[in-house]
């Protein structure tokens, strides 16, 4: 099975010029070499901050509404993800209960299973 884990935006991770220290790079960097060594890595990467982005907002058959970020609530943003193998939901869990948190800066990781 596959797994769409999704590391949840800070007011950090928002700030426009944000980047990861380097501990923090490094603690990262050595947690994705371990899941690639397992083959549980399919994919993982940082976001830009909300501000680089647009959401496309569709309203019934009007034309769609672009919105240009910055966007307001963090606590609904992803500053990046990664896409896992494992046997199951419990399984991923366990696993990203030992992801780096240097500093206490990730927050929160939403998992959830891919339809296949």
């Amino acid at each position: 099975m596959r797994f769409l884990v999704m590391v949840k935006a800070t007011p950090e991770s928002e700030a426009p010029g944000f980047q990861p220290g380097a501990e923090e790079l490094a603690e990262m960097t050595k947690f994705n070499a371990r899941l690639a060594d397992e083959g549980r890595i399919v994919m993982a990467e940082g976001l830009t901050s909300s501000a680089d982005g647009v959401r496309v907002v569709f309203e019934g058959e009007a034309e769609p509404k672009l919105i240009d970020g910055p966007f307001a609530e963090t606590k609904e943003l992803i500053a990046g993800f990664w896409v896992l193998n494992g046997e199951s939901l419990e399984d991923v869990v366990e696993l990203m209960k030992q992801a780096p948190n240097p500093d206490a800066k990730i927050g929160t990781i939403e998992i959830r299973t891919i339809a296949e």
